[in-house]
């Protein structure tokens, strides 16, 4: 099981330290085809001052300055879409710093997303689930202002999944799942750190503690604490090395749990 996963994941075994360039250029050529063959002018990206909106932003950036190089005329929007006040506000902006993006645009998603959560009957959810469901709507909220931006301006929304969040389902389906090109899929996060590393990203960004940051009543809660393992498990499991038991029944249940968000919607057959 541990094979299939990372092959139906299309996990990438063969890049190591030493390869980076080859694969950032490789990653760049799909996102330049990607956009040429949709006839699109633009990328749109929300940067949220982790490695993986970093290093998805530079690669975009990159993209559009060679495809003005060769005569096309395309540019990077970078999103900041914070809820009221971001905590790791001063990350973000050292991301753009990092990036330097041709267009900053900032969306604060803390109306649409109060205003459906006041109208949203849950007279029968705890306060916890509650918590949880605002945190999908944060996430899908963004999403929103992205594809909104992306319509105005001809362009393509870009998403941030890998390997790693693929694998355990770590995304909000029709959030932060939801792009037109997830330029950084099939690595595992060592990996996305490795590429950021090699692009000149700060050391204190690419080796930041991940958090998606969607739940109130648990700020800051760290990726590997709601996974159980920590992200050296799931690359191990992910690059075909030894793991625990332990490790393999997390991850695998899992996968198996979070199907539906990586499928297309269910229908008759």
């Amino acid at each position: 099981m541990q094979a299939r996963i990372a092959q139906e994941l299309n996990i990438n075994r063969q890049l190591v330290e030493g390869g980076e360039a080859r694969e950032i250029q490789r990653r760049i050529d799909f996102i330049k085809t990607t956009l040429l063959g949709s006839d699109s002018k633009a990328l749109v990206l929300g940067i949220s001052g982790g490695v993986d909106s970093l290093t998805a932003g530079r690669l975009c950036q990159l993209a559009v300055e060679q495809l003005r190089d060769e005569n096309y005329a395309a540019r990077f929007i970078a999103m900041r879409l914070p809820y009221k006040t971001q905590a790791d506000e001063n990350d973000a902006q050292a991301s753009l710093d990092f990036i330097t993006p041709d267009q900053i645009d900032t969306l604060n998603i803390a109306a649409s997303v109060d205003g459906l959560m006041a109208s949203l009957t849950a007279t029968e959810a705890s306060a916890t689930h509650v918590d949880f469901i605002k945190g999908n709507v944060k996430a899908r909220a963004r999403m929103i202002a992205q594809y909104a931006v992306a319509n105005l301006h001809n362009g393509l929304v870009v998403g941030t999944d890998h390997g790693a969040e693929a694998l355990m389902g770590f995304f909000t389906k029709f959030g932060d799942g939801a792009c037109d090109l997830a330029p950084l899929s099939g690595l595992t996060k060592t990996q996305v750190r490795l590429l950021a590393t090699a692009l000149g990203a700060p050391d204190n960004l690419v080796h930041k503690h991940p958090t998606a940051d969607l739940e109130e009543l648990v700020p800051g809660k760290l990726d590997e604490h709601a996974y159980g393992c920590t992200y050296a498990e799931i690359d191990a499991y992910l690059m075909g090395e030894p793991v625990s038991e332990r490790v393999r029944s997390i991850a695998e249940q899992a996968y198996l749990k979070t199907a539906h968000k990586r499928a297309l919607p269910i229908a008759p057959l």
